[in-house]
């Protein structure tokens, strides 16, 4: 999906979007085309579930490019996001090399070469060599403000320096998507460096329209009590409250176990599909569980 030359990009988008059964809106298909447009990373923000990472995978599908994902948590280093070098393969070619008579210089330089480095997720991004990947760096939040510091450089300008070969800069600049779940609050310096874009929960409309996308086939009944029950849910304080991915789940669960509608047992028996934390489901049960089936 290259930049759109209709007279109305953001529409096209958002068609493109949906042919691949993602729903979206104007502000998410704006903001990948901006991110497209100025080339600039695209930080998208919101609760968990409510479809962050998937558009990653949509672009990717989209653009016909690949898909590298950088998976974030606490402790992750330069090591495992960028390179490292093939250590046995370099012990290898010393060995090789011993009764070769050159030099130390010239077998250090060999060896430090980009024939045996290992790429990692990010330094694979920047060194593609057919066309621009989209590089998703899932779940930013998770990693230690170190990681994040030196993500700056990569996001700024598309390149990295590796001390024994040089600067290494994108020949072709990847589409970056980084996800974050607010777990802690990303810095200025970062969040100067991206586009941003928030997602909320949808209204009832968009996620039933979801539900249909995803699950084809749903009764039209069964879909709008599924998707008003777990609208009703999220409204309690729940220390977890389902995303649309639990949404989901649960419609394919009522379609299997071939439910057509919502009663107080079948809630009983798979409410594990929405509620993924003991004491809510113990707190849902007592204050909430038959009001919201009345209101379903």
């Amino acid at each position: 999906m290259a930049e759109s030359k209709t007279t109305d990009p953001i529409g096209d988008i958002l068609k493109r979007l949906e042919s691949e059964s993602y729903v979206a809106d104007p502000s998410i298909a704006t903001s990948l085309y901006m991110a497209q447009a100025l080339e600039r990373p695209l930080l998208v923000e919101g609760r968990a579930g409510v479809g962050k990472t998937e558009i990653a995978h949509v672009m990717a599908r989209l653009l016909d490019t690949k898909l590298i994902r950088l998976q974030c948590y606490e402790g992750l280093d330069v090591t495992t996001a960028l390179y490292e070098w093939n250590y046995p393969k370099q012990l290898l070619r010393i060995k090789l090399d011993e009764q070769s008579g050159r030099s130390t210089s010239e077998r250090e330089e060999e060896i430090f070469s980009e024939e045996f480095l290992l790429k990692r997720p990010l330094l694979a991004a920047l060194t593609e060599p057919d066309n621009a990947p989209v590089l998703l760096i899932d779940e930013v939040d998770r990693a230690d403000e170190e990681f994040e510091a030196f993500l700056l450089e990569v996001l700024a300008e598309f390149q990295t320096t590796i001390p024994e070969i040089g600067t290494i800069k994108a020949k072709h600049k990847p589409l970056v998507i980084l996800t974050s779940n607010r777990s802690r609050e990303l810095s200025d310096a970062l969040r100067r460096r991206c586009l941003y874009l928030w997602i909320d929960y949808p209204d009832f409309d968009k996620e039933l329209k979801i539900v249909h996308a995803k699950v084809p086939g749903i009764d039209e009944r069964l879909a709008r009590q599924v998707t008003r029950f777990v609208s009703e849910v999220r409204k309690l304080e729940l220390d977890k409250a389902p995303g649309v991915s639990e949404t989901l789940d649960w419609a394919r669960a009522m379609v299997i176990l071939h439910h057509d509608h919502l009663d107080k047992d079948t809630v009983e028996q798979t409410l594990g599909a929405i509620i993924k934390d003991s004491e809510d489901i113990e707190r849902f049960r007592e204050q909430a569980l038959d009001e919201i089936l009345a209101k379903v």
